[in-house]
């Protein structure tokens, strides 16, 4: 699922230590000897020199607190680290050992910018005169050059990673849409996301009560017996106040969308979803004519967030998911009453790690959310939930819905609503493949999890609907507007 499983330990190693530091009260003494501790020396591990290795974990520890790093935007949680991206290869045009060094050079007349000139064994492209345009690969008669794609660049769906003079990689904070896509296909893990692990640490020790909010893309991640009542239980020891299933808020959310959706088609308009914060970003970013089309109900994040302040007016909110994008939404969005801190699973094991507590099995019998709502985190869980919900609602004429699966299936979509040839009524965008359960901070995909997820979810489902789920857990009357 990841580029290299190795970049993964190294990152978790760096946010344990952090975790750790943080929980005893030291990282402002020890945060420089973090480096240190993970690369001893005097072999390097893994770069050309432990001096290297050493820098590229200081950026790290950043990431980790929260900070941006130089050269990186301050508004993106997205970042470079620029000592680990500088040993990636800078040319997009390479020839490679198929060169014949012929007579005909029909790559350098081919080249309009002067980039090419003769070697010895082969031609060589100047990185610095190469414009990318390929006209030299297309007349090779040896397909000798080879066209080299940086795996960011190439992940990235919305074109937002660019190159500097110096061969660093580069995000447009105005074209990213924060889905985390490029994170784990650098080879190089050079690329990575600002953390609230000190944060949510300094809220558990600050005396004031934190939940936690876990996300229905939790279930099966870590086996079928890892079930909320193990989460609850570990994160109770942690400090948290209670541990709550999201897919309360998937219902609350998907009960109010129906609504809207019903209104929306007496009107005659087209929506499309807002609970996955990177397509949000998608259509505000990209189709910004189609903003006024966003579903202006609050996600399940939200929605739970806010009946936890409701009950609770010092709450602190923390989610906890696969997602990247939902520290886009906390921090970009500017909703009232949404989470404080969203945490991926990869973080909150740190914290956890860090306070040696494990996640043990336990029985599955603590959630107030519906089995549709737990559905929300797959691809066409929210069009399913939102549908059953105008079906309770006494709505017979059935919704036409596009599931859009994945970040080009939401492109194509939105293209056609923008054209005015979208032939269904509403968009259901998820910009992961697979919905929150491909979240890039997932633990394993979601044709590995599938399995144990649908039995998880066979087994909890009691034939009771969302408005019924919603009536028996009695959230009282909360705005769900975005706005």
């Amino acid at each position: 699922m990841n580029a290299d499983e190795n970049i993964i330990q190294l990152k978790h190693r760096v946010l344990q230590e952090v975790a750790t530091l943080a929980l005893q009260g030291r990282l402002e003494e020890e945060r420089d000897e973090i480096p240190y501790t993970i690369i001893p020396g005097p072999v390097p591990q893994f770069r050309c020199c432990i001096y290297k290795e050493r820098e590229i974990i200081r950026q790290r520890v950043k990431l980790a607190e929260g900070k941006s790093l130089r050269g990186n935007p301050e508004g993106n949680i997205i970042q470079v680290i620029e000592s680990a991206c500088a040993d990636c290869p800078i040319s997009s045009y390479t020839v490679t050992e198929n060169c014949q060094n012929c007579l005909g050079k029909s790559c350098i007349s081919a080249c309009r910018f002067g980039a090419i000139e003769p070697g010895r064994l082969r031609s060589h492209i100047d990185p610095q005169k190469c414009k990318e345009c390929g006209k030299c690969a297309e007349a090779c008669p040896y397909n000798a050059i080879a066209h080299l794609v940086r795996p960011c660049k190439h992940s990235c769906p919305v074109d937002a990673i660019t190159y500097d003079e110096y061969g660093i990689s580069v995000i447009d904070e105005n074209k990213c849409i924060r889905c985390g896509r490029c994170i784990h296909r650098c080879p190089f893990g050079a690329i990575g996301t600002k953390t609230a692990i000190t944060q949510v640490i300094a809220a558990l020790k600050g005396g004031k009560p934190v939940y936690a909010m876990l996300a229905p893309a939790a279930l099966a991640q870590y086996g079928k017996d890892i079930t909320l009542g193990s989460w609850r239980q570990a994160l109770k020891k942690l400090g948290f106040r209670d541990c709550l299933d999201v897919s309360l808020g998937a219902d609350m959310t998907a009960a109010a969308e129906a609504k809207e959706w019903l209104e929306a088609a007496e009107k005659g308009e087209k929506k499309v979803t807002s609970c996955c914060p990177a397509f949000v970003n998608l259509v505000h970013l990209h189709y910004n004519a189609l903003s006024d089309r966003v579903s202006d109900t609050v996600s399940p994040m939200c929605a739970l967030s806010r009946m936890i302040k409701a009950d609770d007016p010092r709450a602190v909110t923390v989610f906890i998911g696969p997602c990247i994008a939902k520290k886009s939404e906390v921090a970009d969005h500017g909703i009232e009453g949404n989470a404080d801190f969203a945490l991926t699973f990869s973080e909150i094991m740190a914290i956890l790690r860090a306070a040696d507590i494990t996640l043990e099995p336990a029985p599955a019998d603590y959630s107030r959310g519906s089995v549709y709502g737990r559905r929300f985190a797959a691809s066409g869980g929210v069009t399913g939930a939102v549908l059953r919900s105008a079906e309770e609602l006494g709505h017979g004429a059935p919704l036409s819905v596009l599931a859009a699966d994945g970040a080009e299936e939401c492109k194509k979509a939105l293209l056609l609503l923008r054209a005015g040839r979208l032939k269904e009524d509403f968009v259901e965008g998820m910009a992961c493949q697979g919905g929150c359960i491909g979240g890039p901070s997932a633990v394993k995909s979601p044709q590995a999890i599938m399995k144990d997820r649908n039995a998880s979810l066979a087994e909890a489902d009691s034939g009771c609907g969302v408005l019924e789920s919603l009536k028996n857990a009695d959230p009282g009357p909360l705005g769900m507007g975005r706005s």
